[in-house]
């Protein structure tokens, strides 16, 4: 299989703009994200896909490869794909912009489900990690998926899920970290797929593979790492990097 790495990159961010920008001890979030995935030494080839000349010649002018998207795009998925459609590849993954603690481990698992027994039920791949804070579990900036016996996704929500009206059931929470390893072909059918009524209310892009019947299987990792959403978020990275 021919596996490649796509970080979608918008410069503009409504809760954080520039944030890929923002300086992470000493380099740019972006270039520390890039860095990050392409030291894993699990890609033949890794991309930064953005609409910003700013950042395109940061990772450019770095040695990194960056491609500069053509249309305005709503989601990093719908980007990723404009990306690929001329590429041979076999499976694509999509490391957020926004995560500079990418590592081996958790993508190294997320990829060895496309060869396991079940590799041709599975259309894309994701990671999720068991979080017990209610104040997390309650935070609709926290996305939470929940999964059947085989971990494939059920539902994606900023929501608690399940429903705690009992909180002794035994139930664990996941929190939905953004990394996803699709087939080609899934994530194309993705761009041409309109947007449902989930996605439009949730505001999750993964909802629109669940709704047209794709199947999402889930990964459980232990890393959990820093996403940088918000300053905050940028100061407590800054601190684990030290």
């Amino acid at each position: 299989m021919k596996i490649i790495s796509m970080i979608p990159a918008r410069f503009s961010a409504s809760r954080f703009p520039g944030k890929l920008m923002q300086d992470l001890e000493g380099k740019p979030v972006i270039r520390r994200t890039y860095e990050a995935t392409d030291a894993t030494g699990l890609f033949d080839d890794v991309y930064v896909v953005t609409d910003s000349e700013t950042i395109f010649n940061e990772i450019t002018e770095h040695g990194g490869k960056a491609i500069m998207s053509i249309k305005e795009h709503e989601s990093g998925s719908d980007r990723i794909a404009e990306a690929v459609k001329d590429l041979d590849v076999d499976i694509v993954v999509n490391v957020q912009g926004d995560e500079p603690f990418t590592e081996r481990s958790s993508l190294k698992k997320l990829l060895d489900v496309f060869r396991s027994d079940d590799a041709h039920e599975i259309d894309l791949a994701s990671l999720m990690v068991e979080i017990t804070d209610w104040d997390e579990i309650n935070n609709p900036n926290t996305v939470k998926v929940i999964v059947d016996q085989q971990n494939f996704a059920l539902y994606f929500s900023r929501s608690a899920i399940p429903f705690p009206r009992d909180k002794k059931s035994g139930a664990r929470y996941f929190k939905h970290k953004g990394i996803y390893a699709f087939r080609k072909q899934a994530l194309l059918d993705f761009s041409k797929l309109p947007m449902q009524a989930l996605e439009a209310s949730e505001k999750i892009e993964c909802l629109r593979y669940l709704e047209y019947g794709k199947k999402i299987k889930m990964v459980e990792t232990h890393v959990e790492g820093v996403e940088i959403d918000t300053p905050e978020d940028l100061e407590r990275a800054k601190k684990l990097w030290k």
